[in-house]
């Protein structure tokens, strides 16, 4: 019975290819999260482009299969090794977007692609803020995005516990992907 369970989950991780998250809130057939493999190594690490010793800019992200019922999308990217340290918050997609691009600007509201809101990172900023772990130090990075039954309403700016208040009892699916960074020591 050992064999078979760990033969089932060695064939859904081939299956996934690597580059799709397993979905880890409520079961949704579909729902899967993914990221441009040269941002993002689900598991790896995280180009330094991205991060405090970089450009700092936000990788491109992608997804597929949002549930029926969701009427908006949002994305929390935190650090479990800092105390959940906010790196991203974004709130307000539409159920049909699949996708953010690389380098979304840090204001609040954002239109072009496709209109969406940005709230406040640990850094005190709005918008992506990428890893900074103390050198030396490898931490682990939860970009998790969230299928809402519910139109949060949330104006550009707020913070993680509006966001969490505003989402609390409206997820109808979670997917995430996993990755770590070390600063140079």
């Amino acid at each position: 019975m050992r064999r078979l369970a760990l033969l089932t989950g060695l064939l859904l991780l081939a299956a996934c290819g690597g580059e799709e998250a397993a979905i880890t809130g409520p079961s949704v057939a579909g729902f899967a999260f993914r990221a441009d493999a040269t941002a993002i190594s689900p598991g790896g690490a995280i180009d330094v482009r991205y991060t405090c010793d970089g450009e700092g800019v936000s990788p491109a992200l992608g997804w597929k299969g949002a549930p029926g019922a969701t009427l908006e999308l949002a994305l929390v990217v935190d650090d479990p090794d800092a105390d959940g340290f906010t790196h991203w918050l974004v709130y307000g997609l539409a159920p049909e977007v699949t996708a953010l691009p690389e380098g979304v600007p840090p204001d609040g509201e954002v239109e072009a692609p496709t209109p969406f809101r940005q709230g406040e990172n640990g850094f005190g900023d709005t918008g992506w803020g990428g890893p900074c772990p103390p050198a030396g130090e490898e931490h682990r990075y939860v970009f998790r995005l969230l299928a809402l039954d519910a139109e949060l309403g949330l104006e550009p700016g707020a913070d993680r516990g509006a966001f969490e208040d505003a989402a609390e009892g409206h997820v109808l699916a979670e997917a995430r992907i996993e990755a770590s960074y070390e600063r140079p020591g």
